[in-house]
């Protein structure tokens, strides 16, 4: 198993939710983000005054999956988010050991 985290533009979300759910996908989860990555943030001009905004808003998504469904689901994000400008995101993976649906006590792929 793995846990694939994505880290996307908020306008993208509902275009990847939807691409996600297209797959197959049964379970995600989301949260508000602020970061920056190479682009190091913008500079916005507010009533006349120029300042630096260097943490933007992001969506981070998790998504368990089994390891036969790592690489679609990575593709899935990267396909969904792209806009091709500097911004767009990361996705990454991690190895899970081990994972419990706690309703019912299913272990491994079977909690997923």
């Amino acid at each position: 198993m793995k846990l694939i985290t994505a880290i996307i533009r908020p306008e993208k979300f509902d275009e990847v939710r939807g691409a996600l759910e297209s797959y197959g996908v049964q379970g995600l989860t989301v949260s508000a983000a602020n970061g920056y990555g190479r682009q190091r943030g913008h500079t916005e001009v507010y009533r006349g005054a120029e300042y630096v905004v260097d943490l933007l808003p992001k969506i981070r998504i998790e998504v368990l999956a089994t390891n036969d469904q790592v690489d679609d689901i990575v593709d899935v994000l990267i396909s969904s988010s792209n806009t091709g400008r500097a911004g767009d995101g990361k996705v990454w993976t991690v190895n899970v050991d081990e994972a419990v649906r706690v309703r019912t006590g299913e272990r491994g792929n079977a909690a997923v």
